[in-house]
């Protein structure tokens, strides 16, 4: 990969920008809670060649939401679930909107 094509990918929200430190930094936590959100496999961070956690800004969002839920005092596993319930739902309410829009589009037979 050139300089230019890591330039460009900078823009794709799952493209793993952020180290570990500097993804901490950025949300304000520690590394030990990013650490616990890939645990309870929220999240799942990519590896550098040199084994090294990177995280994409759609999961650095993720992340930011569980910290939202701890900071209110939910416990860490209950927030990762939560997080992947209320991602499960807008999915099936993504899906029934195209189906939804797939019936309205298809021509009923008047009798």
């Amino acid at each position: 990969m050139t300089a230019d094509d890591s330039f460009d990918r900078l823009d794709d929200d799952d493209y793993p920008a952020y180290t570990m430190g500097r993804a901490a930094a950025m949300l304000g936590t520690t590394q030990s809670f990013l650490r616990s959100i890939g645990e309870a496999r929220l999240v799942t961070p990519l590896r550098s060649d040199g084994g090294h956690r990177r995280y994409s800004r759609y999961q650095l969002r993720i992340a930011a939401r569980a910290r939202e839920l701890v900071d209110q005092g939910t416990p860490i596993e209950a927030a990762c679930r939560i997080i992947i319930l209320e991602d499960q739902l807008e999915e099936a309410q993504r899906i029934n909107a195209e189906y939804r829009r797939a019936a309205e589009a298809t021509p009923t037979a008047a009798g």
